[in-house]
Protein backbone atom coordinates (compact mmCIF):
# COMPACT_ATOMS: atom_id res chain seq x y z
CA UNK A 1 0.00 0.00 0.00
CA UNK A 2 1.24 3.45 -0.73
CA UNK A 3 1.87 6.20 1.40
CA UNK A 4 -1.46 8.18 -0.15
CA UNK A 5 -3.38 5.13 0.02
CA UNK A 6 -2.50 4.42 3.75
CA UNK A 7 -3.28 7.94 4.68
CA UNK A 8 -6.45 7.50 2.99
CA UNK A 9 -7.41 4.39 4.68
CA UNK A 10 -6.09 6.03 8.16
CA UNK A 11 -8.83 9.08 7.79
CA UNK A 12 -11.79 7.10 6.78
CA UNK A 13 -10.91 4.68 9.57
CA UNK A 14 -10.61 7.47 12.05
CA UNK A 15 -13.67 9.11 10.96
CA UNK A 16 -16.14 5.59 11.07
CA UNK A 17 -14.38 4.93 14.39
CA UNK A 18 -15.77 8.96 16.11
CA UNK A 19 -18.98 8.23 14.26
CA UNK A 20 -19.46 4.12 15.63
CA UNK A 21 -18.03 5.33 19.05
CA UNK A 22 -20.88 8.61 18.95
CA UNK A 23 -23.34 5.37 18.19
CA UNK A 24 -21.96 3.46 20.50
CA UNK A 25 -21.58 5.74 24.04
CA UNK A 26 -25.52 6.96 22.92
CA UNK A 27 -27.08 3.58 22.80
CA UNK A 28 -25.01 2.54 26.01
CA UNK A 29 -26.28 5.93 28.05
CA UNK A 30 -30.07 5.12 26.52
CA UNK A 31 -29.92 1.40 27.88
CA UNK A 32 -30.28 0.08 24.24
CA UNK A 33 -29.50 -3.06 23.07
CA UNK A 34 -25.33 -3.51 22.92
CA UNK A 35 -25.54 -5.58 19.94
CA UNK A 36 -23.62 -5.26 17.05
CA UNK A 37 -26.59 -5.51 14.98
CA UNK A 38 -28.86 -2.19 16.76
CA UNK A 39 -25.37 -0.16 16.57
CA UNK A 40 -25.11 -0.66 12.67
CA UNK A 41 -28.27 0.11 12.22
CA UNK A 42 -28.19 3.24 14.48
CA UNK A 43 -24.77 4.40 12.81
CA UNK A 44 -26.05 4.17 8.98
CA UNK A 45 -27.72 7.34 8.52
CA UNK A 46 -24.63 9.44 10.03
CA UNK A 47 -21.95 6.85 8.16
CA UNK A 48 -23.92 7.53 4.71
CA UNK A 49 -23.49 11.15 6.24
CA UNK A 50 -19.85 10.65 6.61
CA UNK A 51 -19.59 9.19 3.06
CA UNK A 52 -21.02 12.49 1.55
CA UNK A 53 -19.52 14.64 3.82
CA UNK A 54 -15.99 12.99 2.35
CA UNK A 55 -17.34 13.60 -1.41
CA UNK A 56 -18.58 17.08 -0.60
CA UNK A 57 -15.20 17.90 0.66
CA UNK A 58 -13.43 15.58 -1.47
CA UNK A 59 -11.90 14.22 1.36
CA UNK A 60 -9.50 11.84 -0.63
CA UNK A 61 -7.60 14.53 -1.61
CA UNK A 62 -6.32 15.94 1.70
CA UNK A 63 -7.63 13.58 4.08
CA UNK A 64 -6.04 15.00 7.24
CA UNK A 65 -6.00 18.48 6.41
CA UNK A 66 -8.17 20.62 9.12
CA UNK A 67 -10.15 22.04 6.36
CA UNK A 68 -11.62 18.77 5.11
CA UNK A 69 -12.67 18.19 8.91
CA UNK A 70 -14.19 21.33 8.98
CA UNK A 71 -16.31 20.51 5.53
CA UNK A 72 -17.19 16.79 6.90
CA UNK A 73 -17.96 17.45 9.98
CA UNK A 74 -21.03 20.05 9.46
CA UNK A 75 -22.35 17.98 6.25
CA UNK A 76 -21.95 14.26 8.58
CA UNK A 77 -24.27 15.69 10.89
CA UNK A 78 -26.67 17.59 8.49
CA UNK A 79 -27.04 14.84 6.04
CA UNK A 80 -27.13 11.79 9.04
CA UNK A 81 -30.01 13.87 10.25
CA UNK A 82 -32.04 14.06 6.98
CA UNK A 83 -31.29 9.89 6.37
CA UNK A 84 -32.24 9.84 9.75
CA UNK A 85 -35.71 11.44 9.29
CA UNK A 86 -36.07 9.30 6.22
CA UNK A 87 -36.31 6.40 7.72
CA UNK A 88 -38.22 7.47 10.48
CA UNK A 89 -35.44 7.77 13.43
CA UNK A 90 -35.38 10.80 16.17
CA UNK A 91 -34.14 14.33 15.48
CA UNK A 92 -34.87 15.49 18.55
CA UNK A 93 -33.07 18.88 18.97
CA UNK A 94 -31.34 17.49 21.62
CA UNK A 95 -29.83 15.17 19.92
CA UNK A 96 -28.93 16.94 16.87
CA UNK A 97 -27.23 19.47 19.30
CA UNK A 98 -24.62 16.49 20.85
CA UNK A 99 -24.07 15.22 17.47
CA UNK A 100 -22.81 18.36 16.15
CA UNK A 101 -21.00 19.06 19.37
CA UNK A 102 -19.37 15.61 19.51
CA UNK A 103 -18.85 15.28 15.70
CA UNK A 104 -17.58 18.58 15.77
CA UNK A 105 -14.86 17.78 18.34
CA UNK A 106 -13.76 14.27 16.97
CA UNK A 107 -14.13 14.89 13.44
CA UNK A 108 -12.18 18.24 13.28
CA UNK A 109 -9.98 17.99 16.67
CA UNK A 110 -7.97 14.24 15.87
CA UNK A 111 -7.27 16.35 12.48
CA UNK A 112 -6.37 19.65 14.84
CA UNK A 113 -4.10 17.38 17.16
CA UNK A 114 -2.26 15.94 14.23
CA UNK A 115 -1.39 19.01 12.92
CA UNK A 116 -0.42 20.69 16.25
CA UNK A 117 2.25 17.37 16.60
CA UNK A 118 3.35 17.30 13.30
CA UNK A 119 4.06 21.31 13.12
CA UNK A 120 5.81 20.68 16.71
CA UNK A 121 7.71 18.25 15.27
CA UNK A 122 9.46 20.83 12.70
CA UNK A 123 9.80 23.90 15.01
CA UNK A 124 11.67 21.64 17.27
Amino acid sequence: MDKTTTRLAIAAGVDTAVVVAFVAIGRNNHDEDPGIAGLFSTAAPLLIGLAIGWLVARAWDQPFALRTGLVVWPVTVAAGMIVRRILGDGTALSFVIVATIFLGVFLVGWRAARLAIVSRRHIV
